[in-house]
C-alpha cells in the first residue's frame, strides 16, 4: 500500500450524480463550457422601432397573430396557429404548443421562440427531400431563428417578463418572431 485512499466510483453512481453537479455548478455560477461565447443580454422595447414596423407590416403572419395572442392563445400557441394556418396545416395541431405558453409555465424557454422552432419543423417535414437532407434544412434555419432571437431578446421568459415588464414587450416580440418566421419558413 502506498498511503493513497482506495477510491472506487461505479459508473451508475457517477451518472446517477451528474444532475447534482451540474445543478451544483448553476448554484455557484459556472457554466458548462460551450462553443457560444456568453451573450449580452439585450435591452428589451415595448414599442417597434420604424424599421421593426415597416418589416412587419409585409408579413401576413405578423398581422394575424393579432388575432390570437392574448385572445384565448398563449404566446407559443398563437405563432404556432398563425405558422399552421401560413403553412396552410390542420389548425388543431396548436394542441402541440399548448404546454408551452409562459415558457412551459415555468418561466423557462419562450413560447415565441419554442413555437418557431416548432413551425420550422413542420416545414421541414413537407419538404420534397430525403429526410437527413430536410433535417439539414431545418437545422439552419433553427440556428438562423436562434441567433435572431438571442439578438433581440433573452431566452427565458423569468427574463423577458420581469415583474415591472408590461405585456408591450410580449406583443412587440410575438410579431417580430411571426415576421421572422414567416422569412424563414419561405426561405427553405
Amino acid at each position: 500500500m502506498n498511503g493513497q485512499p482506495n477510491f472506487h466510483l461505479s459508473r451508475r453512481t457517477f451518472l446517477a450524480s451528474t444532475p447534482v453537479l451540474l445543478w451544483g455548478s448553476r448554484l455557484w455560477g459556472v457554466e458548462p463550457d460551450t462553443d457560444q461565447p456568453p451573450q449580452k443580454v439585450p435591452e428589451l422595447k415595448e414599442e417597434l422601432t420604424t424599421e421593426e414596423l415597416k418589416w412587419i407590416e409585409k408579413s401576413m403572419m405578423a398581422k394575424d397573430l393579432n388575432n390570437y395572442f392574448g385572445n384565448g392563445y398563449s404566446c407559443a400557441e398563437s405563432l404556432l396557429i398563425v405558422s399552421l394556418r401560413f403553412l396552410e396545416k390542420p389548425e388543431e395541431l396548436v394542441w402541440a404548443a399548448s404546454g408551452f405558453g409562459g415558457g412551459m409555465y415555468h418561466k423557462d424557454l419562450c413560447g415565441f421562440l419554442t413555437s418557431g422552432i416548432m413551425a420550422l419543423g413542420i416545414k421541414a417535414g413537407m419538404l420534397d427531400k430525403e429526410r437527413i437532407e430536410a433535417k439539414e434544412d431545418v437545422a439552419q434555419a433553427v440556428k438562423q431563428y436562434w441567433k435572431w432571437w438571442t439578438s433581440l431578446a433573452p431566452l427565458h421568459c423569468s427574463e423577458i417578463r420581469k415583474p415591472e415588464t408590461g405585456s408591450k414587450v410580449c406583443v412587440r416580440l410575438g410579431r417580430l418572431a411571426a415576421a421572422k418566421t414567416e422569412e424563414l419558413l419561405t426561405s427553405f
